[in-house]
């Protein structure tokens, strides 16, 4: 078992020039292990984000965008002809696009890389196009970072006194940079904030307990471990001061898609009266939708419920639900926190205003 340092390693790293190839942090194996998938593939790409070895809508947003690079280096090695390697690079699109329903980043980065294509057409050399797709996704990458940084102190001024409660994942491993929500936390922290942060184990998958505790470790920042069960009596408690938490896809309206037992969560916050934020960039934003109505949900499979890391904790004929997200109501969220700004009385309105501007 590797020793636990305070240096998270990178989530996601490109290697080399536009030939070169992605490395992934393989989060299944934490916080256990440390070992990277080296990606010079698509469907590598596509399996690591399809399996959770890179999660969190941002990071597979970028995983999406450097996975069109490595489409356009396999039509090189190839030897595709330029209609032919351009229809291959569309084709691998749709792949890496579609990994993942539920989160929009995804299709967002791959959306933003596509148009480059579609601007290069046949006249562009395919080795060029790859240089050109490689400038864009460090772009995304690097404004991640920046985004980051802003939701962090924005959000900051929101955060009231008391220890915080989150849920699942939303730090550097979900991120291209410190985090969404946990971004705002690690900020808070920074300036001199003292709290304790007590994090959702997060079934199935236990991202809570296995990637946000683990982040939180590598800061020196304390944190608590309980399973969902216990959220709402931790809530009754009174020493909870806010919830906050990520965000996979959020409407026009503010219904916001996150992790399920997101919106069991924000339902038990109001009970008791503890403020709801959410924290997510506004290429995690779907204006297409009215409402969370419309949010396709993925469903995963049996086996992380019934047989979860191997183990059969359920018999054998049972069967199994496993949503992976759920959607949480504009009534319920307090504010969401953009790089854009606040999003205060949370509705079309004050969306569209904030995002705007």
């Amino acid at each position: 078992m590797n020793e636990i340092v305070n240096v998270e390693p990178a989530t996601l790293q490109w290697h080399g020039e536009a030939d070169g190839h992605l490395n992934i942090l393989d989060q299944t194996l934490l916080p256990g292990r440390i070992e990277h998938v080296h990606c010079r593939d698509v469907p590598t790409v596509v399996e690591a984000i399809k399996l959770l070895r890179v999660r969190g809508a941002p990071a597979i947003g970028i995983a999406g965008a450097y996975g069109l690079v490595i489409a356009a280096n396999e039509a090189t090695r190839r030897g595709l002809s330029p209609a032919a390697a351009l229809a291959h690079v569309r084709q691998r699109a749709d792949e890496l696009a579609t990994a993942r329903p539920t989160a929009v980043n995804l299709q967002w980065a791959v959306d933003r890389l596509l148009k480059l294509v579609e601007v290069a057409g046949e006249a562009t050399a395919i080795d060029l196009l790859a240089t050109q797709l490689l400038d864009e996704a460090r772009r995304i990458h690097d404004e991640d970072r920046d985004l980051c940084a802003a939701i962090g102190s924005f959000g900051v001024e929101l955060v009231p006194e008391g220890d915080i409660l989150t849920h699942c994942n939303t730090g550097s491993l979900a991120t291209g940079g410190a985090g969404t929500a946990l971004g705002v936390i690690v900020t808070a922290w920074r300036q001199g904030r003292r709290f304790r942060v007590f994090a959702d184990e997060t079934r199935p998958l236990l991202q809570g307990a296995r990637l946000t505790a683990w982040e939180l470790v590598q800061r020196q920042i304390p944190v608590t471990v309980l399973v969902e069960g216990a959220a709402a009596h931790l809530l009754k408690t009174g020493r909870i001061g806010c919830c906050i938490v990520g965000a996979d896809r959020i409407t026009a309206n503010g219904d916001t898609a996150n992790k399920i037992g997101t919106y069991g969560l924000a339902v038990a916050a109001r009970a008791h009266g503890v403020p709801f934020f959410v924290a997510a960039p506004s290429s995690s934003f779907d204006l297409s939708l009215a409402t969370g109505a419309a949010i396709p949900i993925e469903e995963r499979a049996a086996d992380e419920v019934l047989k979860p890391f191997g183990v059969q904790a359920a018999p054998r004929g049972a069967e199994a639900f496993n949503p992976a997200f759920d959607v949480t109501p504009a009534e319920l969220i307090t504010a969401i926190i953009t790089e854009r700004g606040i999003i205060r009385d949370v509705g079309p309105k004050t969306v569209a205003a904030v995002l705007a501007g």
